[in-house]
């Protein structure tokens, strides 16, 4: 279970049930307030605040270039937030509105919705174009971290 407001997320964790404040950029890697876990770290970014909350991450990015009026990227979506629960504290998930951030997209040379990029301190590792099943993705991602 997510939420989103500006400056920060909360989020359930999996394992003790403790809802838990994420901001949407910080040094570390989120852990659950009770129990440590890692927790599953989306939010979003736009063309103010990417380097922030993308480039400064301590730990690997999957940018989602995404639209609200685009049909594959609603079904993308539950697919990223998946991987993102099962990479918790490896893993950030940073979604990007390109009608709200037309600086990125063009910069990402974003032709089509939605387009994923996996970003390490700052380096573009991989990009695609499309929607894909969660083993799919979690596949692609895996691949990017590895190499």
């Amino acid at each position: 279970m997510r939420s989103q407001t500006k400056d920060a997320s909360v989020v359930q964790c999996s394992k003790c049930g403790r809802r838990n404040r994420l901001p949407r950029a910080t040094s570390g890697i989120p852990r659950c307030g009770v129990c440590h876990q890692p927790l599953p770290w989306v939010t979003e970014a736009g063309d103010d605040d990417f380097g922030e909350v993308v480039e400064a991450a301590r730990i690997p990015v999957v940018v989602d270039f995404w639209a609200p009026w685009c049909g594959p990227c609603r079904m993308v979506s539950p697919a990223l937030e998946q991987v993102a629960a099962d990479l918790a504290g490896r893993l950030k998930l940073v979604k990007v509105n390109v009608d709200e951030a037309p600086r990125l997209s063009q910069r990402f040379a974003v032709q089509a919705v939605p387009t994923l990029v996996v970003i390490d301190q700052g380096r573009v590792l991989t990009q695609r174009s499309g929607a894909a099943p969660a083993p799919v993705l979690r596949e692609w991602v895996d691949d990017a971290l590895a190499a």
